[in-house]
């Protein structure tokens, strides 16, 4: 499948949104974010050619693919991409949707065309197809020894500790409390580990979870809060908590653990994407802007550092 555009395909929102709704209700059991489900330590997925990482809802949409397919490598190129490099994509192999934007300059409606501000910028999302790398021949996959536990586990400290949030340790219950705006931490005791997931791994997957809900007040990423569970306001803010601790937590090299209400949510998420296919294109937009913001605190404390 050469072509790269979408343009005779179907609705790129629709595709990718169909992707995802089917990659969570084929859970047996409960709903859950399937890059969630038994302590996975999903790769961030990457372009092979440029060596960029991809971001928002095309990381869900490969993470999809690549947990349906078994793909390991995390790295995606279009099919040009894999010629220019010297691979061949294998006859009969299927391609992943993404999505990039265009910025385009459009007449405002019924603005005079003499006005210098007549204009304004709209973004265009055009639909690509990617193939991992495990669906091509002639391409050697890069060695890379997996990062000793330890100094994952150092890394994610000092990645929180970057941010200067303020992470109080106690209780029973992990939250960000907006009124006093700390995030609130059971000690790391009381986390488990599973086969997949140390117990140090819980703590700090759900700890990435509180820290972007800690990312919403209006001085930071401004997101409304939800003001009770089951609110759409509510769901979205926790699905937007869960989809950014898993961009982190991938960056880091350590599980993601899913929140308690984890499945109750998720089936009212559900709800929202079928009727709405640009909903989850919305939450993966968020959750990235909130990861991109707490990258920024990291720049900043090794320049006060330097």
């Amino acid at each position: 499948m050469p072509a790269e555009s979408a343009k005779s395909r179907p609705n790129i929102y629709e595709t990718i949104t169909a992707k995802i709704i089917a990659a969570i209700e084929g859970n047996p059991g409960e709903p859950v974010l399937p890059w969630q489900r038994g302590g996975l330590t999903p790769v961030l997925p990457t372009n092979a050619a440029t060596g960029n990482a991809y971001r928002g809802v095309n990381i869900l949409s490969l993470w999809v693919t690549a947990l349906e397919h078994g793909y390991e490598s995390g790295l995606f190129a279009t099919y040009k991409q894999w010629s220019a490099l010297g691979a061949q994509v294998r006859k009969g192999e299927s391609a992943a949707p993404i999505v990039f934007y265009r910025e385009l300059e459009k007449a405002k409606d019924g603005a005079d065309p003499a006005d210098p501000d007549a204009t304004e910028t709209i973004r265009m999302a055009r639909g690509y197809w990617v193939f991992a790398a495990e669906q091509v021949d002639g391409y050697v996959l890069p060695g890379a020894l997996p990062p000793d536990p330890i100094d994952r586990i150092a890394a994610a400290d000092a990645y929180v500790a970057a941010t200067r949030a303020r992470v109080v340790i106690g209780g029973a219950r992990a939250c960000y409390r907006p009124s006093t705006d700390t995030i609130r931490m059971p000690d790391e005791a009381r986390f488990f580990g599973t086969d997949g997931r140390s117990r140090l791994e819980a703590f700090y997957g759900t700890l990435a979870h509180e820290l972007v809900h800690w990312t919403a007040p209006e001085t930071r990423c401004a997101r409304e809060l939800g003001a009770r569970f089951g609110d759409d306001r509510y769901c979205a803010e926790e699905v937007i908590a869960e989809t950014g601790a898993a961009f982190l937590c991938a960056r880091l090299g350590i599980a993601a653990e899913p929140h308690p209400d984890h499945a109750r949510y998720i089936g009212h998420w559900l709800t929202v994407m079928k009727a709405d296919s640009r909903a989850v294109f919305t939450a993966a937009a968020k959750a990235q802007e909130a990861v991109t913001y707490l990258d920024g605190l990291q720049q900043h404390a090794r320049q006060l550092a330097a």
